[in-house]
């Protein structure tokens, strides 16, 4: 063989191992989620633009949204590849109207709302409830003996806008005539109740009874969902448009919320500590009873944070319809979907 065809032969060999270190090298690079040599390889996430989502939440910077906070501030949210930013709601930025509206992508309310909205025509969509156990109850002073609904006859009971429905639902399913009960419009000062202005006050669990507590007064507790009036009182939701045409946002989003909100479950004073990072004008003494308090409200049983049932929102939706709340019934297949709670555990568990 003379030297040029052995130069030839050496310099093929040399551009075939080129090659083929080039399409084993390849392989491993591929973003497709199995290579040709049979590694496993996980699909690359843009990260340098990331999707920016803005979420009204229910009312003000505080424990109730702990577990947002945790995966805002735990990175879940930039693991997803989602920029979000987290905004307080109350009663000037009620979540439906924001997000229904299109200037934000997610929000948190009540099932009722939810209810309510589908009714109106409004396309949002439950995508995952953060408190399954209705946080609403009637709580009274302790000297006055308002142990049960029947005891309200005769007394000012306070009702705050948007919780007149469960109020009156609990008097009807409980007997109580509503006549003998003078209802007076509230705020958010619990001032009447504590000067005997008013006798009971309708509230959330986490909050107006903590506040008594605080201030030195006994109190008596009357929970609504005792007497199957047991709504879901935190939903999270968005629109029917982002679920269609954008369902890789809305997956990983509930995916990263749901993250979150099972570390601040098995993690609470970590999480209050997180939510010291967005409640400035709380403290972490009062932070942390409103966290403890809302353990039972997120789970109180064993099936998986963030799941809904068909059953909960027929009988949800049953009674609204039976108080005259709801004129007619909404089809339930399009007011909630389980899909991504399921995928987010169906993922978690392989």
């Amino acid at each position: 063989m003379n030297k040029d065809k052995h130069k030839l032969i050496l310099i093929i060999a040399f551009l075939i191992a080129i090659v083929s270190v080039a399409i084993i090298f390849g392989a491993f690079l591929s973003p497709t989620t199995q290579n040709p040599i049979g590694l496993s390889v996980l699909p690359q996430t843009n990260q340098s633009n990331p999707e920016k989502v803005e979420v009204r939440l229910k009312w003000v910077h505080q424990a109730q949204f702990a577990g947002f906070y945790v995966a805002q501030e735990k990175g879940y949210y930039s693991k997803n590849n989602l920029d979000v930013q987290l905004n307080p709601g109350g009663v000037d930025f009620p979540a439906i109207n924001m997000v229904a509206g299109g200037k934000e992508q997610f929000g948190v309310t009540s099932a009722d709302q939810i209810l309510f909205a589908r009714e109106k025509g409004i396309p949002i969509v439950a995508i995952a409830t953060i408190y399954r156990k209705n946080p609403m109850v009637l709580f009274s002073l302790k000297d006055l003996g308002i142990k049960q609904p029947s005891d309200l006859i005769g007394k000012k009971v306070g009702v705050a806008v948007n919780k007149e429905i469960l109020y009156h639902m609990l008097l009807k399913k409980t007997g109580v005539d509503s006549g003998k009960v003078t209802e007076v419009p509230i705020k958010v000062d619990i001032t009447p109740l504590l000067t005997g202005q008013v006798d009971a006050w309708i509230a959330n669990i986490i909050s107006e009874p903590i506040t008594a507590q605080e201030k030195g007064f006994e109190v008596d507790i009357i929970w609504l969902s005792d007497y199957d009036v047991n709504f879901y009182g935190d939903v999270l939701f968005t629109t029917e448009d982002m679920i269609k045409n954008h369902p890789d946002i809305v997956r990983g989003f509930v995916n990263a919320t749901l993250d979150g909100w099972n570390y601040a479950y098995d993690n609470p004073d970590e999480a209050v500590d997180y939510t010291m990072q967005y409640a400035s004008a709380s403290n972490s003494v009062h932070e942390t009873k409103m966290m403890q308090a809302s353990l039972q409200l997120i789970k109180p049983d064993d099936r998986h944070i963030g799941d809904m049932q068909q059953k909960e929102w027929e009988n949800m939706q049953q009674q609204m319809l039976e108080a005259g709340a709801m004129k007619s019934p909404v089809d339930l297949g399009k007011t909630f979907t389980n899909q991504f709670v399921e995928n987010y555990y169906n993922e978690t568990s392989n």
